[in-house]
């Protein structure tokens, strides 16, 4: 999972920079529609949109924008129809990328891809390339000096979770989408502080670079998050810690 807690690291950042926070905004209210319009406005009983409000919670998204997005879902207040596209594509040294979209119109969005893969060493795939390689799961990355390992797995594995690593200063976690919730709760209840918690395809593989090809890989994965119709990206490209340290210094 490193390429995953690298990426989730640096997005999580980038989604704290304030300059950003209407793009960010923007992104989680089309999350919060098309979760209500598939499931339904009430969150206790659509978990997509529970998982969807939790996101504009931690974007500091007031109430009230929430609630007009919710009622744009249900159909209460006119609104964009938007459309959910997986895209499959290649970037530098084989490195397998899914782009989870919510686009109102397809036909813009896939030439604006093409060519953020193309100018960054990538290029889009054909359905299904690249998505055997990767499962939904969700994934919660803790701060290793805020908790005892120990106490942070029990609680964890209790609460259903199939997985729990040490990987450097971070704990991290996986389960299974339909109990995000149940654990991300149980950990919250035992006041261990979560850092990033998210559902995303998690690779099988993972393919290692060096630091020129981390360098190109994340140029391009911040580009496809710059674009205002991806909700999220995965990859399964694996950076070492004393490459991604030299990077995070400059």
């Amino acid at each position: 999972m490193s390429g995953h807690s690298h990426w989730a690291g640096i997005k999580h950042k980038k989604a704290a920079n304030d300059a950003k926070r209407g793009k960010v905004w923007s992104k989680v209210a089309r999350l919060i529609i098309v979760a209500a319009k598939s499931g339904g406005g009430d969150p206790s009983q659509n978990l997509s949109l529970r998982y969807a409000i939790d996101k504009a919670k931690e974007a500091n998204m007031p109430k009230d924008t929430i609630d007009k997005a919710i009622k744009k879902g249900t159909g209460n207040l006119d609104g964009v129809s938007y459309e959910e596209v997986l895209y499959e594509a290649y970037g530098c040294n084989g490195v397998a990328v899914m782009c989870e979209i919510l686009t109102d119109n397809r036909n813009r969005t896939a030439p604006e891809l093409r060519k953020i893969f193309e100018t960054n060493g990538g290029a889009l795939g054909t359905t299904g390339c690249v998505a055997w390689m990767f499962t939904k799961k969700g994934t919660f990355s803790i701060d290793a000096a805020t908790a005892e390992e120990d106490t942070v797995m029990e609680i964890a594995l209790e609460a259903g979770a199939e997985d729990f690593q040490h990987s450097g200063d971070i704990y991290e976690i996986t389960c299974e989408p339909d109990i995000f919730g149940d654990v991300k709760a149980a950990l919250e209840a035992k006041g261990i502080k979560i850092t990033i918690a998210e559902l995303c395809q998690v690779p099988s593989t993972t393919v290692e670079l060096d630091e020129k090809g981390a360098r190109k890989i994340l140029k391009l994965m911040e580009r496809l998050d710059d674009h205002e119709d991806v909700q999220n990206v995965s990859a399964n490209f694996d950076i070492s810690d004393e490459i991604m340290d030299k990077i995070s210094q400059e």
